[in-house]
């Protein structure tokens, strides 16, 4: 126990004290959250820069003074020739557009915008709103219907989900469960790999330049195998929460002193300027992300916070022991593809799952039986917990991917004590099921 407890340390400090290691784990959540800023505040520069001048040629007649300047659009009706005007578009420096109303517009539902580039989609919606709402109320005036009584009439149903567990009754978010099983789902499947990897490039290096054969003369292959990847697994634990702890901190800051709402308040004025709803907009932005808030409230992040590191480290044993075989196994990296494949299948299949059929039920048979395989488990059972998993099948779950991880170590441990002194021979899985089988 004491020789793996060395390995371990060494392991550990040789990794924590890298520059590579400090500056990943300092710069990874600045980095993150610099990119939600630089993209929040570029939103909203091209919203604040998205305004448009939109001359009108009205050839139905139906549209006088009837399109409304919004805050991003301005309309200017013009008579004179089609082609004089479009040369005036070609001429003017600000963003112009010439829209042309056919007679037959109420007929054919199509009109016609010029621009010298492309018109945005943002500018498309905004002016077919304008005209299509206009079209609406001539349509309800032939047909005796006050447009104003109408859209009083806006009747909006908020669900609010509850869900009844033993405790009582506790309010839940499916939007914010389902976005949280999303993110999960991604950070385990590249997290497993890229901390397996290590262990097997590892002890691919130290086949390769013969250290190994020094070291156990000292301690036993096992040995040598479980110290490198617990070691490296606290590596991974470490930089995860300190990434959790710095991201906590520098949402905290952010949100008392630089959330940057404009962007989002941009947008929904810009969207809803056009909208035929009697809504007010005044607040609309606070009112979106007060709602985001108490979504995110109504998730448990302490239990799927200390679930996420169980079975991130508990998935990482098992499948780090499967990568020590195959590092083992081979002299190169370029090796390792047949090999890899049969392993990465179980994490792929489930990877893939979580995207549709483990989010839309993550109470149903597949769910509850990819969540108990212990290959499968650390993805499902992470995309699960957000919804709400019962506390015996979290156990059973717990329990069956420590079984795994042991069945698992005892099989690679035995591939592993023989092939960590194998140079020069291209292994196959015949040649993996005879170092299986040698006793001693």
């Amino acid at each position: 126990m004491n020789k793996i407890l060395l390995i371990i340390k060494r392991e550990y400090l040789s990794r924590v004290k890298k520059r590579s290691f400090l500056l990943v784990t300092f710069l990874v959540p600045l980095f993150i959250i610099g990119i939600y800023a630089l993209t929040i505040y570029l939103t909203a520069e091209s919203f604040r820069n998205s305004d448009a001048h939109v001359y009108v040629i009205d050839q139905s007649g139906l549209f006088k003074d009837g399109l409304a300047d919004s805050k991003s659009i301005r309309f200017t009706e013009v008579t004179g020739d089609v082609q004089e005007q479009k040369t005036r578009i070609l001429s003017e420096k600000e963003r112009t557009f010439l829209l042309i109303i056919p007679p037959d517009v109420e007929q054919t539902r199509a009109i016609e915008l010029y621009a010298k580039e492309t018109a945005s989609l943002n500018v498309q919606e905004a002016v077919s709103k304008k005209v299509e709402n206009v079209l609406r109320d001539s349509a309800y005036a032939r047909a005796g219907i006050d447009p104003v009584v109408l859209k009083s009439i806006n009747p909006q149903v908020k669900v609010i989900s509850r869900e009844i567990t033993e405790q009582g009754e506790k309010d839940s978010s499916a939007g914010a469960a389902m976005g949280i099983a999303m993110t999960l789902s991604i950070l385990v499947y590249i997290c497993l790999f890229l901390y397996g990897a290590q262990v097997m490039r590892g002890i691919i290096e130290e086949k390769n330049s013969r250290i190994v054969e020094v070291i156990i003369s000292s301690v036993k292959p096992f040995q040598l195998m479980m110290g490198k990847i617990i070691g490296i697994g606290l590596v991974g634990l470490t930089q995860f929460i300190l990434w959790i702890v710095l991201s906590s901190a520098l949402v905290a800051v952010a949100s008392v002193g630089m959330v940057n709402e404009e962007a989002v308040k941009a947008q929904l004025e810009y969207r809803q300027a056009d909208s035929t709803a009697a809504v007010p907009q005044s607040g609309a932005a606070d009112g979106m992300w007060n709602t985001a808030m108490e979504e995110l409230g109504k998730i448990d992040f302490q239990t799927i916070i200390i679930t996420f590191l169980v079975y991130f480290f508990g998935g990482y044993l098992l499948y780090s022991a499967l990568f020590a075989a195959v590092g083992s196994a081979v002299d190169s990296e370029t090796e390792t593809q047949q090999f890899m494949f049969p392993i990465t299948i179980p994490l792929l299949f489930t990877y893939i799952l979580s995207f549709g059929v483990l989010v839309n039920d993550p109470h149903g048979p597949l769910a509850f039986w990819l969540s108990m395989i212990p290959f499968t488990s650390p993805i499902a059972m992470l995309v699960r917990i957000p919804f709400g998993v019962p506390i015996w099948q979290i156990g059973l779950s717990l329990a069956l991917l420590i079984g795994g991880f042991i069945l698992t170590t005892w099989v690679a441990g035995r591939i592993y004590r023989v092939g960590i002194l194998m140079y020069g021979k291209k292994a196959s899985y015949k040649e993996l099921a005879k170092w299986f089988r040698y006793k001693g």
